[in-house]
């Protein structure tokens, strides 16, 4: 019961929001020693997660060698990290190559969002 009490109160408060179901992901692809990743995770990494952005498509990190990304259906493989595909159902939407800076990234990503089907964008 305590629990219940507070699930509730973070929900009211906005602390904590139901996750809202998506087919949609947002795929980055990195590396190990990717100085451009490392500053993905610094500027953008901490705040992703509490964003609208994220709960229309959930990060999903993959290292580059990562034989998951076979799994894909992507237009092409990924050349350099790192890139962050936008996916629905597994079938790519489209991409942002490399880290522009964080003014930049969130205007691409902006973009990538507008082509999602209207059902995955939060849309009726």
């Amino acid at each position: 019961m305590r629990f219940v009490r507070l699930a509730l109160l973070l929900i009211a408060t906005g602390l904590a929001s139901p996750a809202l179901p998506s087919a949609a992901e947002l795929v980055m692809v990195e590396k190990a020693g990717c100085v451009w990743c490392r500053q993905w995770h610094a500027a953008i990494g901490p705040i992703y997660p509490k964003t609208g952005e994220a709960r229309i498509a959930p990060l999903r990190r993959i290292d580059i060698a990562d034989p998951a990304l076979a799994d894909l259906q992507l237009a092409s493989p990924p050349r350099l990290t790192p890139t962050f595909i936008l996916v629905d159902e597994d079938r790519e939407v489209g991409r942002i190559e490399g880290y522009p800076g964080e003014d930049f990234f969130w205007g691409l990503l902006a973009r990538l969002l507008e082509k999602l089907p209207k059902e995955d964008a939060g849309g009726s």
